[in-house]
């Protein structure tokens, strides 16, 4: 084996996790996509796996899905649906033909071309926390999301290479009115980070304006926009059985335009969906394929995702619980399925917790194992998450950002390899029954990038971490977390496409930026 073959099978120990992020803070692993090399976990047989699929292909011929959007209703019409109003039912042959004009897979370039992921087969990326209103952080405690914090987030997901994807707002800026809000929040998105971000579908012109900035923040003529997924979004369905206006309405400009669309049905069993998990799954199966088929038929091959949100709630309270045991087997059927029907998964990095405490990671890592479990390809969530998705929390960002990487060190082949020096049975001889390995050469050799080194986690005994302050993980995070802020500098980004970027933006709000009703 050459040098070079072996610094690449050992990429992920101490070696391998000397690329920063541009900073000094901390060493961690060096950006790369992650592929997963485990065969999925697969609850259901064959049959199992058939009986949802006809579960959710006679939800949609007898029962209908409910799309609020006039122009998505006439489409389905057109395609030969049957049409009630805002009901519309669609036969299996017509669904799974069209669900075969989606690609099995598909990258996404961001203005940086080196930050380029894959969605789909064997890889699997990671987004970061999306969409909550409030953020929590031991300085500030629980307090609602604001411009300043937004960026911050916006910041972490930047410098941890673990982080693939700028997804929504990571904590909801709700101090700039949302007329405007898309347009301060996806500049500082794309100046402050060179990743894929993502556009909410709410509203024509937010959409229209992100597509817009991506194009220009990358250069790109709109020929070059058009031609291969620059940017994307994620709906979700309005569960039980429908999709709302504005979801579909930013889907189906995206699908035109060739730009990804992620469907992600919200059923929480017991609430939104049966109480039981295989039916919660069905139902979620049917909504995603709904949609699907409309993207499909009015944009042949263009790129969507199946996302899983498939959770139960707590029966004595109503609220939603994450990371439980049926969550991950939920996770892990609708992997077979989606698997079925040939087409990338989204699942989330998720929790009920509401600070970054024991049960928020035991939840968290019960979600992102789920996720690996069903070989998932996009994980959103993937760090900062609490309270069921309404907190934002920077330290719980941190120390899910050791978890992701535990996972990718995980994947890496230098974990289960068997070539012969692997096996080392000529270290095996040298050391015998009566001595150690620590001396040997074949240790060495090996032991600066041997095994996975922790950022935050503390792997000293209880006397020397005693000594050294006692101080417990979360406050590690914090630590760390306000360091990033203090050191972080932004990716390079051509002078010409900010300033074109930063007039649009100030034009946009001049215009208004996009309609509300306050």
């Amino acid at each position: 084996m050459s040098e070079q073959e072996r610094s690449r099978k050992r990429a992920g120990g101490r070696a391998g996790m000397k690329t920063r992020a541009g900073t000094a803070v901390i060493d961690q692993m060096p950006w790369r996509i992650p592929v997963n090399p485990d065969r999925p976990t697969e609850p259901l047989d064959a049959d199992g796996v058939m009986r949802v699929h006809k579960g959710a292909m006679r939800i949609l011929s007898e029962i209908g899905i409910e799309f609020l959007n006039p122009e998505a209703v006439e489409h389905l019409k057109a395609a030969g649906c049957r049409v009630n109003g805002t009901n519309v039912r669609m036969d299996e042959d017509f669904v799974m033909e069209m669900v075969r004009r989606a690609p099995s897979s598909f990258p996404i370039t961001p203005r940086n071309p080196t930050r380029e992921i894959v969605i789909g087969g064997k890889h699997m990326v990671f987004v970061n926390v999306s969409s909550p209103p409030n953020a929590w952080d031991m300085e500030r405690g629980k307090r609602t999301g604001d411009f300043e914090t937004f960026k911050e987030f916006v910041k972490l997901t930047q410098y941890f290479n673990c982080i693939h994807v700028a997804g929504g707002y990571p904590v909801e800026p709700v101090d700039i009115h949302p007329s405007v809000r898309h347009l301060d929040c996806l500049y500082e998105k794309l100046t402050l980070t060179d990743k894929v971000v993502h556009a909410y579908s709410l509203g024509a012109e937010r959409v229209e304006d992100v597509m817009e900035m991506v194009r220009i923040a990358g250069g790109l003529s709109e020929e070059e926009f058009r031609a291969k997924p620059r940017m994307y979004t994620n709906i979700n369905s309005v569960s039980p059985l429908k999709h709302d206006y504005p979801m579909l309405d930013g889907a189906m400009r995206l699908a035109r335009r060739g730009q990804p669309v992620v469907v992600t049905p919200f059923t929480l069993a017991g609430a939104m969906a049966p109480v039981t998990m295989s039916g919660a799954v069905t139902l979620s199966i049917a909504e995603a394929l709904a949609a699907v088929a409309l993207l499909e038929w009015i944009a042949p091959g263009c790129p969507v995702a199946i996302g899983t949100f498939t959770s139960n709630v707590d029966m004595k309270s109503g609220a939603p619980a994450f990371g439980t045991p049926e969550y991950m087997r939920a996770t892990q059927m609708t992997g077979q399925l989606v698997r079925f029907y040939g087409v990338p998964m989204r699942a989330s990095g998720v929790c009920a917790a509401n600070v970054p405490d024991g049960q928020a990671m035991w939840e968290t890592s019960n979600s992102l194992w789920s996720a690996v479990q069903s070989q998932t390809n996009m994980v959103y969530h993937a760090a900062g998450w609490l309270e069921g998705g309404l907190i934002a929390s920077p330290e719980k960002f941190v120390m899910d950002c050791e978890v992701l990487q535990m996972i990718q060190r995980y994947f890496e082949e230098a974990t289960f390899a068997t070539a012969e020096e692997d096996i080392a049975i000529d270290a095996i001889r040298e050391v015998g029954p009566n001595g150690h390995y620590f001396g040997v050469q074949h240790t060495q050799d090996r032991y600066q990038s041997a095994f996975y080194a922790p950022f935050v986690s503390d792997w000293r005994n209880y006397e020397a971490w005693n000594l050294d302050g006692a101080i417990w993980t979360q406050e590690r995070a914090h630590r760390l977390y306000k360091q990033i802020i203090a050191e972080f500098e932004p990716p390079a980004m051509n002078g010409d496409h900010q300033e074109e970027l930063r007039r649009f933006v100030a034009r946009r709000k001049q215009e208004g930026g996009a309609p509300t009703d306050f």
